[in-house]
């Protein structure tokens, strides 16, 4: 499980044998089942989460009940409610298991102490929170510019094995159509590729 972690970290920093040591010390372990919360809304995020088996969605509720799917998480990446994580304010967001899955969780104790112990992991959380606010922006701007073919095929490349791991009304709700206008969009794509 590790393993898949520290992958993770070295693709934006080295790391030494005493430096994982250091991680080893201050990251723990959680593992959740299918429909379990790792944060639920008026929660305050108090860890960020490597995903190393399964999957999970953040996502919010509005006031007519309707599920609105920021983000999925597969295995490699990282999720969490960002903005309470930073402000420890409370949540508007919910994390929950789409399957079985096992996490990495770092504390907000634990990164503050590791952006100073290991002099690289400061760099990488600037790297990824650079890189999750500008797949945030674009997600926005492909939401407004996109048709919902290239929605659905840009889904697709981010995701690629997302429609045997996801139910359609999740996906439906990513992108911001219902289950029915997904339906007829994987039908007329269908029939193109024909």
């Amino acid at each position: 499980m590790l393993d898949n972690f520290f992958n993770k970290l070295s693709k934006g920093m080295t790391l030494t044998e005493a430096e994982k040591a250091i991680f080893r010390q201050h990251i723990s372990v959680k593992r959740l089942r299918k429909h379990q919360y790792l944060l639920q809304e008026g929660e305050i995020c108090k860890s960020v989460a490597f995903v190393s088996k399964g999957m999970l969605r953040s996502y919010l509720v509005d006031e007519k009940n309707n599920e609105h799917i920021i983000q999925f998480a597969p295995e490699g990446w990282f999720i969490s409610d960002l903005n309470s994580f930073i402000t420890e304010d409370i949540s508007s967001l919910n994390i929950e298991a789409i399957e079985d899955s096992e996490l990495i969780l770092i504390s907000k104790a634990s990164h503050v102490y590791l952006e100073t112990a290991v002099p690289g992991f400061y760099k990488f959380n600037y790297l990824q929170y650079r890189g999750a606010y500008m797949s945030l922006q674009k997600r926005l701007t492909d939401m407004f510019m996109l048709s919902t073919e290239e929605k659905y095929t840009k889904l697709l490349s981010i995701y690629p094995d997302i429609t045997q791991r996801v139910p359609q009304h999740m996906i439906a709700s990513y992108l911001g159509l219902t289950p029915e206008t997904l339906s007829r969009v994987r039908k007329k794509l269908f029939v193109k590729k024909d």
